[in-house]
């Protein structure tokens, strides 16, 4: 699987989580995770 389909693959599933109505905690998680990742794959 390439850089791109894993992280949008990570973003899917972290975006289906939001329509969940998280607790602003787990939804600040989210976000973080979600700008995380962008970040992370720069390096691979």
């Amino acid at each position: 699987m390439t850089t791109i389909a894993k992280l949008l693959a990570q973003k899917q599933r972290l975006l289906e989580r939001l329509p969940e109505d998280p607790g602003p905690h787990e939804r600040k998680e989210i976000e973080r995770l979600l700008a995380d990742a962008a970040l992370n794959q720069l390096d691979e």
